[in-house]
C-alpha cells in the first residue's frame, strides 16, 4: 500500500507514534508518505520506502496568525495526486482531520478518491475537542473520515460521551518496538548515578500541569525518607521550575537529576528501578509503556487509559489522582526488597510485550484493507 501520514513531528506521544508505525510499516514493504510542517523528530534513518512532504505555510502579511490547515490540505492534494497514495492517515484531529476532509473534497474534482483514517490520541479529544470554539469541527471531521481509531478503550468512550459520533471507534492500542525499548548493561552508569547502591525512580514527561510533575517530587521525599533513593526528572516544560523549586523546599534537590529532554530515554530507563507517572489525566500511558518494556514497574495514578496498561498490583500500582502518600507507600512495597522487586520488573516486561510492534502492526494494516474496501 501507499499511505500518507499526517501528525505533529514532535517528541509528543501522537508523533512518536505515527513515525513508528510509519517505519515498521515501510520496513513491511509498503511506501510511506509523511506530509507535516519539519521532518518527524524519530525520522532519523533513510530507507527505500520512506518519503517526506514539508508543508511550507505562507508568509502573507494579511494573516495574523498562518493557515497551515490551508496548506496541509493543498499539500495533501498534491501528494495524493502525484504519488497515487491508496489511503491517508492522520494522526490527531485537530486540524489534520478537518484538513483531510477538505482534500478529500478537492481531490474528488479530480475524480480521485482517497480514504482517510483518524487516529484519536488523547489531548485533541480530552482538551482541545471539548472546547466549544473546536467541538464541531471535531464532531465533523471525525465523522467524515472512512475510519477511526482510538488509542485505549478508556479515549473511545470519552469520544463517544462528549462528541454525537455517528462512526465506529476501532480501539488499536500504542506500542513497543521491543528492539530499542529493552533493559541495557549500563553498570557503569548506574554507578555514577547512585555510587551508594540507591534504588532509582524516574519520571519523563513534557512538564505539563495535567503530569502533576510536583507530585513526583512529594512522592520521591517520602520514598527518600524510608530508603535511600535518587531521582530522575527526564523532560522539560512549563511545570519544571516549579518542581525544582519544591525539590529545593523539601531538601531533596541533591538527590534529583533533571536531564532536561533525552533521545536515548531507553538509555535512562536501563538503569531505573521504578517509574512514576501520576498524571491527571493519560490516554493510554506511552511514558510508561517504555518503561515496562525495559523492565521497570509504574506507579501511576488510575486515570484514563492507565489501567488498561498498568496492571495494579502485578506490573505496579494503581492509585487515586493526588493521592500522594498512597503512592509513595507503593513505591516502598516494591523497592524494600529486592526479591519482590525482581518480580514486579519481570512482570512489566512481560505485560509490554503484549504491546510490542509485531503484535499491533498488524491490526492497522488490517484496518487499512477494510477502509479501502469499504470506501
Amino acid at each position: 500500500m501507499k499511505i500518507g501520514i499526517v501528525c505533529y513531528p514532535t517528541f509528543g506521544g501522537s508523533g512518536v507514534v505515527a513515525t513508528e508505525l510509519g517505519k515498521a510499516l515501510a520496513a513491511n514493504g509498503h511506501q510511506i508518505h509523511f506530509i507535516t510542517y519539519s521532518q518527524p523528530a524519530r525520522l532519523d534513518f533513510f530507507s527505500e520506502n520512506l518519503f517526506y512532504h514539508e508543508v511550507t505555510i505562507s508568509k502573507y502579511p494579511l494573516f495574523d496568525f498562518p493557515p497551515y490547515e490551508l496548506a496541509l490540505a493543498s499539500k495533501l492534494v498534491d501528494v495524493v495526486r502525484f504519488e497515487k497514495l491508496d489511503l491517508l492517515h492522520v494522526h490527531y484531529a485537530i486540524p489534520h482531520a478537518s484538513a483531510a476532509f477538505m482534500a478529500k473534497q478537492i481531490l474528488a474534482t479530480y475524480n480521485i478518491h482517497i480514504p482517510v483514517v483518524t487516529t484519536l490520541h488523547g489531548t485533541d479529544i480530552t482538551l482541545v475537542g471539548k472546547d466549544a470554539s473546536y467541538s464541531p469541527v471535531v464532531t465533523f471531521s471525525i465523522n467524515q473520515s472512512d475510519g477511526v481509531t482510538a488509542v485505549s478503550n478508556n479515549l473511545k468512550e470519552e469520544t463517544l460521551s462528549y462528541f454525537d459520533i455517528k462512526r465506529d471507534i476501532r480501539v488499536i492500542p500504542n506500542f513497543i518496538d521491543l528492539s530499542r525499548f529493552s533493559l541495557k548493561p549500563r553498570q557503569h552508569f548506574k554507578q555514577a548515578i547512585a555510587p551508594g547502591d540507591e534504588r532509582i525512580l524516574v519520571h519523563t514527561s513534557n512538564f505539563r500541569k495535567v503530569k502533576r510533575t510536583t507530585d513526583v517530587i512529594r512522592i520521591f521525599k517520602k520514598v527518600q525518607e524510608k530508603l535511600p533513593s535518587k531521582l530522575l526528572m527526564v523532560g522539560d516544560g512549563p511545570e519544571r521550575t516549579a518542581a525544582e523549586q519544591l525539590s529545593r523546599e523539601l531538601g531533596v534537590a541533591n538527590d534529583i537529576r533533571f536531564l532536561g529532554k533525552q533521545d536515548a530515554i531507553e538509555e535512562i530507563l536501563s538503569v531505573s528501578d521504578l517509574f512514576i507517572i501520576p498524571s491527571g489525566s493519560e490516554s493510554f500511558g506511552l511514558a510508561a509503556l517504555e518503561a515496562m518494556a525495559c523492565k521497570v514497574p509504574v506507579i501511576s495514578s488510575n486515570t484514563g487509559g492507565l489501567p488498561e496498561l498498568n496492571v495494579d498490583g502485578v506490573t505496579g500500582f494503581l492509585s487515586e489522582v493526588g493521592d500522594v502518600d498512597a503512592m509513595a507507600a507503593n513505591a516502598i512495597h516494591i523497592l524494600e526488597d529486592s526479591v519482590r522487586l525482581e518480580q514486579f520488573k519481570d512482570a512489566a516486561l512481560d505485560r509490554a510485550k503484549d504491546f510490542q510492534l509485531a503484535n499491533i502492526m498488524p491490526l492497522y494494516e488490517q484496518y487499512y484493507q477494510e477502509v479501502i474496501a469499504g470506501s
